[in-house]
């Protein structure tokens, strides 16, 4: 796993990729920052959190596009799942280059900590809060992204079906709302991303939201470990 995972580090910023999202990823938070936090006069981060969900949900298709359809592409697919390495071990080391860079992205709101520090005081219970809200998001969003990259060759394809998913269960909310059936809108409530990640951005720590976020990337994680073994003996 350690191979894969120092593999696609490298081949995020040789491609180009991980700077751009680096980039456009401090560009938002950076502005949702300004307008949110310091033009509001708080020192509470909650405001620029929330409103980077939306951001998060089409950056992460950029990030997962290429995992596993440019193997595919590039006919390199065949030569990693004959090598003398799991299947898992090749999913784990692509998701957790993934889920480093988005790490590195995320973790600059810790210099924003350090802005307001400058101004007031820091409130570390809600900062911390939402940022592990953010990774536990990310986290699922990029097994997501992972196991879609797995199904096509087209990195175009993978990320414009993994934006139209990731939005779907953004709107999960919504479509609850306008469903008449209670057993319906409390399925599609107990699926929805959005409602569960703004309970920590509003403060509120839920161990079961947490759990979900987890099940999620264990459960594509999985899904992206069975299409690979689909293909290896297809």
């Amino acid at each position: 796993m350690g191979a894969i995972y120092r593999r696609e580090m490298g081949a995020f910023f040789t491609s180009g990729i991980g700077y751009v999202f680096l980039a456009v990823f401090a560009l938002f938070s950076g502005l949702f920052f300004s307008m949110g936090v310091i033009g509001s006069g708080v020192s509470d981060m909650s405001p620029m959190f929330s409103s980077m969900f939306i951001i998060v949900l089409f950056l992460i298709p950029i990030l997962t596009m290429r995992l596993l359809s440019e193997e595919k592409k590039n006919r390199t697919d065949q030569g990693l799942l004959t090598a003398p390495v799991s299947l898992s071990s090749i999913v784990l080391g692509k998701y957790f280059a993934a889920l480093t860079l988005f790490i590195i992205a995320e973790s600059i709101v810790f210099i924003y900590s350090v802005i307001i520090a400058l101004c007031g005081d820091v409130i570390w219970s809600t900062l911390l809060g939402n940022y592990f809200a953010m990774l536990f998001l990310g986290a699922a969003f990029i097994a997501i992204g992972l196991f879609i990259s797995s199904l096509t060759e087209n990195q175009m394809a993978a990320a414009v079906i993994s934006m139209f998913v990731l939005f779907i269960l953004y709107l999960l909310d919504s479509l609850a709302s306008s469903v008449p059936w209670d057993f319906l809108k409390k399925a599609l409530l107990s699926l929805s991303f959005y409602s569960r990640y703004t309970e920590f951005t509003s403060g509120l720590f839920d161990f079961s939201s947490v759990l979900f976020f987890l099940s999620t990337a264990v459960l594509f994680n999985f899904f992206t470990v069975r299409v690979l073994d689909k293909k290896r003996w297809g």
